[in-house]
């Protein structure tokens, strides 16, 4: 049986800090990630593709600009949350600990929530940390 697979690479800033945390990551800091977006299927459609790069770019680049881009990413527990908020920052709100294994599943939900066959997302956090997420298919 074939298989095909594209991958869609985005870039966004961020910042984050991890509650529960002793190390430095505990403070708040900065990221440049690169983001992959894998999608997959066994077959191509009518023109020959898994899905149109531009789709991928405008839903899950789209999401990504709009609510992750410049932002701080907090965990819903973090004691910060209203005092930056007052302060007019731009916050995104997790339920989880912002590490780059749970950002790299929130935006494959995001994905798989608007019909897009992924089937992984990575997020390279530093140039030489990366960490991927694989959902239920």
């Amino acid at each position: 049986m074939e298989h095909f697979t594209v991958t869609k690479v985005l870039d966004f800033a961020y910042g984050h800090r991890l509650v529960r945390y002793s190390g430095k990551c505990r403070h708040l800091h900065g990221h440049n990630g690169l983001l992959e977006v894998v999608l997959d299927s066994d077959r191509l459609d009518d023109k020959g593709m898994v899905i149109d790069f531009g789709q991928i770019k405008e839903t899950v680049g789209t999401w990504v600009r709009d609510h992750l881009d410049h932002r701080l990413i907090l965990c819903k527990e973090d004691p910060l949350i209203p005092l930056l908020e007052a302060a007019g920052e731009p916050v995104y709100v997790m339920a989880d600990n912002p590490t780059a294994e749970n950002i790299a599943k929130e935006v494959w939900n995001k994905a798989k929530a608007e019909g897009l066959p992924v089937c992984e997302t990575r997020l390279w956090e530093t140039p030489t940390s990366l960490a991927c997420y694989r959902g239920a298919r």
